[in-house]
């Protein structure tokens, strides 16, 4: 029995999400080891939703020491079709202000440490990735930010960096001269992921700051970033909220649910068995 349709991955300074009704909380159990926390499923106007503390309650976990695998499998173990992220952003272009909203459609990776697939163990696969967020989960986040009296601009380059350190300022303008809009330490993992496993990903990328960069960044406070990020919080809820109602009910329309139909490469006789029965619940059929 599906448990929830709708999966909502909170990021620094949403940790929690208002206005669930029928709540219950489930740990769950992976083939990838433990995920973040324990999952809170209930209703959120009329729809089954289940949220994740990205970080675990009490902001516990760093960037890299997220195990992204479990985060997703367990999604998809409770009947997850679709996901929005939120997350906490530095800007990389004087347009995107502290407290705006950027809906990405764009990811680079700067990362190292971090387990990113679902294939290996006897089974090699590729999926296509050139367009790596759903359109659709996009599209409700964007309406969701008109709808809150939120700046959500569509669009965009995240880039997504291995921290826990923040950018230097060569990296900072490198990032920028490539044209990217944003940066953060999270969503370019789980967009993988969430594509190897035929669930539909967007994120909504909160701003925070200007990154290192900007000539006014020494300026800036602890005080005042940590205020920027409650205000956040509180608008994302609004727009999470907004964008779960505006989300299609039914047969998706997207092409995410089939992203890996012709991904596996391993002649199937030759996948070991083990392997083949912790990826049924990603790959399904398409392992035989």
């Amino acid at each position: 029995m599906q448990q929830a349709e709708i999966g909502i991955i909170g990021g620094s300074g949403l940790y929690s999400m208002p206005g669930l009704t029928n709540v219950r909380e489930t740990a769950v159990e992976t083939p990838f080891g433990a995920p973040s926390d324990s999952f809170v499923l209930g209703d959120l106007d009329g729809r089954k939703v289940v949220f994740l503390a990205r970080h675990g309650r009490g902001h516990r976990l760093l960037p890299s020491e997220l195990n992204f695998r479990a985060n997703i499998y367990a999604l998809k173990s409770l009947g997850v079709e679709r996901i929005l992220s939120v997350s906490a952003v530095g800007s990389l272009k004087q347009e995107h202000k502290p407290t705006d909203f950027v809906i990405p459609d764009q990811f680079i990776d700067r990362t190292f440490h971090r387990e990113s697939t679902f294939f290996g163990n006897g089974v090699v696969g590729h999926v296509a990735f050139g367009d790596p967020v759903c359109p659709v989960v996009a599209e409700a986040a964007a309406v969701a930010c008109e709808q809150a009296g939120v700046v959500g601009k569509r669009g965009g380059t995240y880039v997504c960096m291995e921290g826990p350190q923040f950018s230097t300022k060569a990296e900072s303008n490198l990032y920028r001269s490539w044209g990217a809009d944003v940066i953060g330490m999270t969503n370019l993992q789980e967009a993988k992921l969430a594509r190897e496993a035929g669930l539909c990903y967007a994120t909504v990328a909160m701003v925070t700051d200007y990154d290192c960069w900007h000539p006014e960044h020494d300026a800036v406070t602890i005080d005042q970033i940590v205020a920027v990020l409650h205000q956040n919080s509180a608008n994302a809820a609004r727009v999470v909220r907004a964008a779960v109602a505006a989300l299609p009910v039914g047969v998706r329309a997207c092409a995410c649910a089939n992203a890996a139909q012709f991904a596996i490469l391993t002649q199937r006789d030759l996948i070991p068995a083990a392997t083949r029965e912790r990826l049924r619940l990603i790959f399904g059929t398409y392992l035989d």
